[in-house]
C-alpha cells in the first residue's frame, strides 16, 4: 500500500530496501554482508536517479546510520502570540517553518524543542502540551529519503528577543490567515490546522498518525 499520494513509488521502494539493508548489516555475517552492501548501493542508485545527490554520496549517507533501521524524529514548536504564529525563515530554501529540527541523542523531546526555538528564533519557551505526532511524509512534501516522525509542541514564550540564527535568516509572527510560503518538509498545512483547532479547543487531544 502506498504511504501517501505525495510519496513517489520509487522513494518508497528505495527507502524500504535501504532500511532492510541497514538492519541486515547490523546482524549479518560473511557473504550476507556483501549482499546487503550491494543492495544498499542499488537503493542509492535508485534514489540518485531522482535526486540532486550522486549515488556514491547517498551510499555513504546510508552506511553512516548503522544498526536497526527506525524512523528519525523531528520536533517543532508551535508558538502563538496575539493569534499570530511564530515562524522562522530557513536559509536552506528561503521558506518559513516553525522552529525545530532533528532530535539529538541525550535530550528529551521537550528539551530539544526549547533549544531549537532558542537557537533559531532567539526566544525562550516552555512546552505546554503535545499537539500531535505526525508521519513527516504525510500532508506535505515527502522527505527526500529518510522516514521520520514529527512531534509538534504548543509552547509558551517566557523570554528572549526575536533574532535569526545560524540556520535561519528572519523571524516573524504571522496571522493564520496570512502565512508566508511554508517549507513543507518542516511545517505543512495539516500542522497549521491542528494548531488552530487546539487554540479553539484547549481540551482537544493530541493528533497522531
Amino acid at each position: 500500500m502506498s504511504e501517501h499520494p505525495a510519496t513517489p513509488r520509487w522513494l518508497e521502494w528505495a527507502r524500504e530496501i535501504q532500511a532492510l539493508c541497514q538492519t541486515g548489516l547490523a546482524f549479518a555475517t560473511g557473504y550476507d554482508r556483501e549482499r546487503y552492501r550491494r543492495l544498499t548501493a542499488i537503493a542509492a542508485e535508485m534514489a540518485a536517479a531522482h535526486s540532486h545527490m550522486n549515488a556514491g554520496a547517498l551510499e555513504r549517507l546510508f552506511l553512516a546510520h548503522p544498526g536497526y533501521a527506525t524512523p528519525k524524529v523531528d520536533v517543532r514548536a508551535a508558538v502563538v502570540r496575539d493569534n499570530a504564529l511564530l515562524l522562522v525563515q530557513e536559509r536552506s530554501d528561503g521558506r518559513w517553518a516553525m522552529p525545530g529540527g532533528w532530535a539529538d541523542v541525550g535530550e528529551t523531546p521537550s528539551q530539544m524543542v526549547v533549544r531549537e526555538t532558542r537557537e533559531e528564533s532567539g526566544l525562550e519557551v516552555v512546552p505546554r502540551k503535545v499537539l500531535g505526532v505526525f508521519d513527516a511524509n504525510r500532508g506535505g512534501r515527502p522527505l527526500e529519503f529518510f522516514h521520520a516522525y514529527k512531534i509538534v509542541f504548543l509552547c509558551e514564550i517566557t523570554g528572549g528577543t526575536p533574532r535569526a540564527g545560524d540556520e535561519t535568516s528572519a523571524v516573524g509572527f504571522f496571522p493564520f490567515t496570512a502565512l508566508p510560503p511554508l517549507s513543507e518538509q518542516r511545517t505543512n498545512r495539516r500542522h497549521i490546522d491542528e494548531i488552530v483547532a487546539h487554540l479553539a479547543d484547549p481540551s482537544r487531544p493530541a493528533a497522531f498518525d
